[in-house]
Order: structure tokens, then sequence, then C-alpha cells
């Protein structure tokens, strides 16, 4: 942490910088993009619809990939505000030290827009995100539904702290708790979202409990890891496996079976309403503080529009 406070003093004097900085060299309209992680299909569909949206209305767009870290992500967003950008759309690459960037941003009277994370220290001008809570709710008693109200549920969960793992843990728990049939027996967080952790950890749960019956993993990714268990598993009884995000990997396996189901996300809209809203703030308008999208419940019957288009 002490690596990480260093870094918070230097980007509030940068941030002291941009701010005088005279006006001619912040004429132009540029916007920041700081991304968690592009590796995540999630994250690069919402860069690659801000991508399109800037390239509509004129925008210079700067993107900056954390690659998960959030140091390099604090690093990153200080060259953002020494180079002058206009308002910053922001992807916190973890739950530690998110607050830093914003706060920095805010002193040099930038605004920042987050998307699918927010820092609950320092909440960003505006924050784009899915409705969580009542996305994973739904998922949640879509699971009861379909193993008939009774099961042995594993959850392979996001990393700790950031708002997409504390909102779909809220909702599916409720949705668990007016099932009583459903029993969650084992739970572990991972740090990257990924398909390869959803694999070992979904190994060592099956080692620990080979009465598992149900796999929800927070991401698509893990989901699919947690598929990949069961499958070398080679169990004697079915599992139903859900995921969450609508990404493209999981949209095609809900289509093959090897989900039951996720929650798609709409991914693309997030991006161009990102660019929208910081669009409006460089302009002095008021926006919404908070602005939740629904997410769908995927399955079979109805996945194959958005594999065609992508919300």
């Amino acid at each position: 942490m002490s690596k990480l406070a260093s870094l918070a003093c230097t980007i509030l004097a940068a941030g002291s910088l941009a701010a005088a900085l005279p006006a001619t060299a912040q004429a132009q309209t540029t916007v920041g993009l700081a991304v968690a992680n592009l590796q995540a299909d999630f994250f690069n569909q919402i860069k690659q619809s801000v991508s399109a949206e800037a390239r509509a209305r004129g925008v210079q767009l700067v993107v900056v990939d954390a690659h998960g870290d959030s140091a390099t992500q604090v690093n990153q967003i200080q060259d953002l505000i020494t180079r002058g950008v206009k308002a910053i759309i922001y992807i916190p690459a973890g739950a530690t030290a998110a607050g830093v960037p914003v706060r920095a941003a805010q002193a040099a009277h930038i605004p920042v827009i987050a998307v699918d994370r927010n820092a609950p220290d320092a909440p960003a001008n505006s924050f784009i995100a899915t409705d969580s809570v009542h996305a994973a709710r739904i998922l949640g008693d879509f699971v009861c539904k379909t193993v008939q109200g009774r099961g042995r549920v594993a959850i392979i969960q996001g990393q700790i702290g950031t708002t997409p793992e504390q909102d779909r843990a809220k909702g599916f728990n409720a949705a668990v708790q007016a099932c009583p049939g459903l029993k969650i027996v084992a739970q572990q967080p991972s740090q990257e979202w990924s398909q390869s952790e959803g694999f070992s950890i979904a190994q060592d749960m099956l080692q620990r409990h080979p009465d598992i019956t149900v796999f929800f993993g927070r991401a698509d990714g893990l989901a699919l890891g947690s598929a990949q268990a069961v499958k070398v598993g080679n169990l004697d009884h079915p599992v139903t496996i859900v995921g969450f995000d609508g990404d493209v990997a999981g949209l095609k396996a809900v289509q093959k079976g090897t989900l039951a189901a996720t929650m798609t996300q709409k991914t693309r809209y997030m991006g161009k309403l990102a660019l929208d809203t910081a669009l409006d703030l460089i302009a002095g308008k008021t926006v919404p503080p908070l602005q939740l999208q629904a997410a769908v419940l995927t399955t079979k019957a109805n996945v194959a529009p958005f594999i065609a288009q992508h919300p």
C-alpha cells in the first residue's frame, strides 16, 4: 500500500498541474478511456463501442489498458490528466486504490464516468452499469426453477470488493434464500474473472464436494471454466451451470447447451452511453449520477439474436 500511497500523491499533484494548463492546451475535445483489462471480452466490447461513438462524434479518444493492475491504472490516469483530457471514462482495475484516480481527476476539474465498477469511497460523476442485483436475482430464480427447487450450489466469485461481485452476490443470495432447497456448499473468489481460474477453482470444489449440482460463475469466463471441470470430472450426475455477462464465448456456450443460461449485459449500449455522458458533462449539462441498465436472462431459446447483434 505504500507504493499506492506514493502514487496517489503523485497523481493528485499531476491533477493540479493539469488544472493550471492554459485553455489553448486543452481546446481539443479529447476523452480518456481507462480500461481494467482489454483481454476480457466484456471490457473489450465496451472499448469498441466507445471508440465507434468517438469516431462518429469527432472526438479524439485516448485508450489505456491496466492489464488488471491497480497501480498501473493509477499511473495511466495520471498521464491522462497531464495530457489535459476533457473527461475520463473509467473502468477500475480492482477495488484497491480505485478512488485515487477519481479524486485526482475531479481535483483537476475533469469529470469521471465510471462503467461497470464504481469506487465506493470516491464515486464518479456518473456511474453506468447493469442492475446486477436485480439481474442476479432473476438468474437465481431461474436456477431454482431449473433444478426443481433442490440443488447443491457452488459459486465462483468475482474479484472481492468490486461493484459487480457485491451486487451479484446480493441478488443471487436473495434468490437462494427464497428457494429453501438450494444450499450453497462452496464459494471462492477469483482475481481475474477468467476461464482458467474458473477451471482450477471448480476442480478444487469438486474434489471437496463431488455432489455439486449447480455452478454459478459470476462471469461467463468463470462459468466456462467450471464447465470444463465438470466435463473432465466424469461425474455421475448432471450439473446446471450458469454465468453472467453475455460474452461472445458465453453466448455460444448457451447455444450449445454447455451453459444453461447467462445474463446478457448491454455492453455496446453502455459504451455509447458512457461517451454521450462524457460529452454532456464537458458541455456543462446535468447527468444522472446513476444510470442502471437491465440485463436479459439468456437461454438456448432466445440466445440467437444476441449472437447476431450484441446489445
